[in-house]
């Protein structure tokens, strides 16, 4: 490593101010910082304090956490594809994986090559660094589309996330909703046919010569399918102890609030087992494994950005999300998931909530000064 370190160091100047590659300075930059946290420190006046990682490092922790989501994924693909050409019981574990890797890889390549390259793009022209948000929404995008998405719908719904819900906004930190969120939600609403329906959740290609009819039945699951993830579903959304593997990893770094996760499920819990009482929709616990209301409970509610930042903000938010995604599921008809527009109207919501919790802090701190 040392001598990548040098080489960089030696190429360098070329890309600083009044060098041949000037133009090119953010990209060096966020390749470089990438690979190494950087040396430069904050100049603002005042006190600072600085974490061990930057933000980079608690990206990569994030993908790291949605890696068994997305591997599961790529496997369930697979396994749902053999299962509808009725070849499942003479299917290896590596052809299974094999067909789900080449169905979703494609997927991932576009998200990143679009996302990325608008992000790079947009600092060139504004002479400013390459942000890190886009490692994390350049994987989760992907994982929450059924796999039946064409890749140029999914090219499509990456530029509308990176430039009109984040760079219009100013960038990493500065946007009000979750690009991936906005990503889904364009999707749903522009072309709806693609992302509902018994069709989209397998596979539209002849990888290996698999059809894709489905048989009458196919999509029956006991509870333990359920949990594990054998279900039809968006790509990375559908495995309980997969996304739980990854709820650990970002409370266990402590990247995610254990507030937000926590109270998103409460919430959700709460409002299922109120209409399974008033014999409306399915029982609570279906809830938590179909759909992505774990993927967004854990991923994509805790999004430290368009999240609330007070403690009891925190619970006020999660609880509004894990009720609304319910409310939405067994009310609307025409909108059966709930989940992503749940995050959507809590993203809303969130700088409102912190405010009157803050203004609520303020208000008992003069109370019990004496003052009014």
């Amino acid at each position: 490593m040392s001598f990548l370190r040098n080489y960089l160091n030696k190429i360098k100047p070329n890309f600083e101010e009044g060098g041949k590659l000037h133009a090119f300075r953010s990209v060096f930059d966020g390749f470089e910082t990438f690979l190494y946290v950087p040396n430069d420190t904050a100049k603002a006046g005042g006190v600072n304090i600085h974490d061990s990682i930057d933000s980079k490092r608690i990206m990569s922790m994030v993908v790291i956490a949605l890696m068994p989501a997305m591997l599961f994924g790529m496997y369930n693909i697979g396994y749902q594809n053999y299962a509808a050409a009725g070849t499942l019981a003479s299917a290896s574990f590596c052809e299974i994986f094999a067909y789900g890797f080449l169905a979703v890889l494609p997927k991932i390549l576009v998200s990143y090559i679009v996302g990325l390259g608008i992000e790079f793009a947009w600092a060139q022209w504004k002479g400013e660094e390459i942000q890190e948000g886009y490692l994390v929404s350049g994987i989760i995008i992907p994982l929450i589309i059924p796999i039946g998405c064409p890749l140029w719908m999914l090219a499509l719904a990456c530029a509308f996330s990176v430039i009109f819900c984040k760079e219009i906004f100013g960038g990493t930190g500065m946007n009000i909703f979750n690009p991936a969120v906005a990503a889904r939600m364009f999707l749903f609403f522009a072309y709806p046919s693609k992302m509902t329906g018994d069709t989209v959740w397998v596979a539209q290609n002849s990888i290996f010569g698999l059809g894709n009819d489905l048989p009458d039945g196919f999509t029956a699951a006991t509870p333990l399918d359920m949990a594990l993830g054998f279900i039809p579903g968006s790509i990375g959304e559908t495995s309980l102890v997969a996304i739980a593997i990854g709820a650990v990893i970002l409370l266990w770094t402590g990247i995610a609030s254990w507030r937000t996760m926590l109270s998103v499920f409460v919430g959700g819990i709460a409002l299922a087992v109120l209409f399974e009482q008033t014999g409306q929709g399915m029982t609570w616990w279906h809830h938590l494994v179909m759909g992505g209301f774990a993927f967004g409970a854990v991923f994509m509610a805790t999004d430290p950005v368009t999240s609330c930042r007070t403690t009891t903000g925190q619970y006020i938010y999660g609880f509004l999300i894990g009720a609304m995604a319910i409310i939405i599921r067994v009310l609307n008809a025409g909108y059966p998931e709930g989940m992503m527009l749940a995050i959507f109207f809590g993203n809303m919501f969130a700088p409102t909530i912190d405010h009157f919790v803050v203004e609520r802090n303020i208000s008992n701190r003069l109370k019990r000064g004496g003052r009014k």
